[in-house]
Order: structure tokens, then C-alpha cells, then sequence
């Protein structure tokens, strides 16, 4: 049984994430030992890995899809932060609403919640 999935992101900037992924998506520094730099939260998860040819609504197929509480918060930190949207907020007709940001490491990730 597989009981955790670690995305990495290769980068010469590891502290480009904090930003993004520490102030603004408020995970948690679980590592940190200079050359790598991992956050989450000590919640239960779900194991989860998507295959898809498309993002819906034909959009791009985002390299990491997160689900926060209040997307509509999030959306207004990027916005503020100015990282790019490249897909706005939408309300999707399979019950998420959620928009698509580029992570300081030009990484499309789907930022979403369920209706």
C-alpha cells in the first residue's frame, strides 16, 4: 500500500518557495536542510496521481493541483503577490471552483475548492 506521494521540484532557488507555498498557501516547513526544502501539514491526506489529456475545459494540464478552503482567498493573495493567472476563477460544472497560477518556478498549478 502506498502511503505518501512527495512531488519535487527541481530548482537552483529553493527559497523562491517560501513565498508561494509557506505565506501565501500557509503550508508548513516540514524540512529544511538548505539544498532541499519540503512543506505540507500534518494533516491525513489522500493519496492521489492523475493522468490526464487535458485540464478541463481544454485548458492546460496543471503540473500540481492543490485544495484549500477558501480559494477565493488564495486567488486574491496571488493576485496581490502578482504571480500570473493564467486561468481565472471559475466556478466548474463538475462542482470545483478553482483558477490556474505559475508558481515562482513557472509551474502550473490548479488552485481549487469543492462547491
Amino acid at each position: 500500500m502506498v502511503k505518501r506521494i512527495v512531488v519535487n521540484i527541481k530548482t537552483d532557488e529553493v527559497s523562491k518557495a517560501s513565498h508561494f507555498y509557506q505565506d501565501i498557501l500557509e503550508l508548513d516547513v516540514l524540512m529544511d536542510h538548505g539544498w532541499i526544502k519540503t512543506f505540507g501539514n500534518e494533516e491525513e491526506a489522500k493519496v492521489q496521481i492523475s493522468f490526464a489529456e487535458q485540464g478541463g475545459n481544454n485548458t492546460e494540464v496543471p503540473d500540481l493541483s492543490i485544495e484549500v478552503e477558501d480559494v477565493d482567498s488564495i486567488y486574491t493573495k496571488m493576485r496581490l503577490a502578482g504571480f500570473e493567472i493564467p486561468y481565472e476563477l471559475t466556478n466548474e460544472d463538475w462542482g470545483v471552483r478553482r483558477f490556474f497560477v505559475k508558481d515562482p518556478f513557472g509551474k502550473l498549478i490548479n488552485i481549487l475548492s469543492h462547491q
